[in-house]
C-alpha cells in the first residue's frame, strides 16, 4: 500500500494563489495515475486535473487557464498550482494515483490510491 500525503492548503483571498503538493513516501509517480480531485461543500468529489497515461494534461473547465498540474524532475512530487483563486474553489483537495501491477500493466479505471486531503479556503 502507498500512502499519499497532500500539503500546501490554507486560506487565501480571492485572486490569490496556492501551490499544492502530493507525495507518496518518496515513490515516483507512475503514468498509471496522477490526478487532483476536490470536494466542495455539499458537492460530489470532482476531477480538477490529471495527467492522462500518455502525459496529456487534462483540466476541468473551471480550472482551465487558472490551474496547472506538474511533476518535479524525479516524479516524486505532484503539484497543483492554483492561480486567480475564486471563492467557489473552496474545497478539500485530494491527490490520487495508481501504479503498475505485476507485469507492468496499469489497473483499469480511475486512480485507486488517495490522500487524506488538504483544505483550501478562498475568501472574498
Amino acid at each position: 500500500q502507498v500512502q499519499l500525503v497532500e500539503s500546501g492548503g490554507g486560506s487565501v483571498e480571492a485572486g490569490g494563489s496556492l501551490k499544492l503538493s502530493c507525495t507518496a513516501g518518496g515513490r515516483a509517480f507512475s503514468s498509471c495515475g496522477r490526478a487532483w480531485f476536490r470536494q466542495r461543500p455539499g458537492k460530489e468529489r470532482e476531477l480538477v486535473s490529471r495527467f492522462s497515461r500518455d502525459d496529456t494534461e487534462v483540466y476541468a473547465g473551471s480550472a482551465k487557464g487558472r490551474f496547472t498540474i506538474s511533476l518535479d524532475n524525479a516524479k516524486t512530487t505532484l503539484y497543483l498550482q492554483m492561480d486567480s483563486l475564486k471563492t467557489e474553489d473552496t474545497a478539500v483537495y485530494y491527490c490520487a494515483a495508481d501504479w503498475p501491477q505485476l507485469g507492468g500493466y496499469c489497473p483499469r479505471g480511475q486512480e485507486s490510491y488517495w490522500g487524506q486531503g488538504t483544505q483550501v479556503t478562498v475568501s472574498s
